[in-house]
């Protein structure tokens, strides 16, 4: 499986260093160097990571062959892309990888079915989940404790409590529960 695990920035000094998009929630196993990644545009890569660094709180790559400022901004806006081994898990037994969380069913706590993972957004607070509902509408989830109640793999669904207002009007969810028993 492949995912993107940052993005190229800006040309950082003369030397052929970049400044990159971390994607990753763990940028010392997947940016290291030595690490070679496939990249969006195909013809930017592979690339091998000779160097890494972080400088003023951002993380600075140097790649084998890029050696000058030019060389480094025409790399500008590449997405660099890791193979990632699919039953690959994090040490920790609450965390997950993206790709394990996409398209997993969202489900309230009494089943009420609420829609389908499409997108992990990583914001500076919290990440996010992207949710497609039924009717092709989206509604944000926040991935903290208190909302997201269990993710469960084998099952392949996140089960949710979330607050009145977070989703939409629980009476509609309710109602349209309601009228789906009633044509049964």
């Amino acid at each position: 499986m492949q995912l993107v695990v940052a993005r190229i920035g800006r040309a950082h000094g003369i030397k052929g260093e970049v400044t990159v998009e971390v994607r990753t929630d763990e940028p010392e196993l997947r940016l290291a160097p030595g690490a070679v990644l496939a990249t969006d545009p195909a013809s930017a890569g592979p690339l091998t990571i000779e160097t890494g660094r972080v400088h003023s709180g951002r993380l600075l790559l140097r790649f084998e062959g890029v050696r000058d400022r030019n060389a480094a901004e025409a790399l500008r806006n590449t997405l660099l892309i890791a193979d990632v081994d699919p039953d690959e898990r994090p040490e920790e037994p609450d965390e997950f990888y993206d790709h394990q969380l996409m398209d997993l069913d969202v489900v309230l706590a009494d089943g009420t079915e609420v829609g389908r993972i499409t997108e992990i957004s990583h914001l500076p607070s919290q990440d996010l989940f992207v949710v497609e509902r039924p009717d092709g509408s989206e509604v944000m989830i926040p991935f903290v404790e208190e909302i997201v109640r269990d993710i469960d793999l084998e099952q392949q669904r996140a089960v949710i409590t979330p607050p009145p207002g977070l989703i939409d009007d629980r009476a509609e969810i309710a109602s349209a529960r309601d009228e789906g028993k009633d044509e049964s």
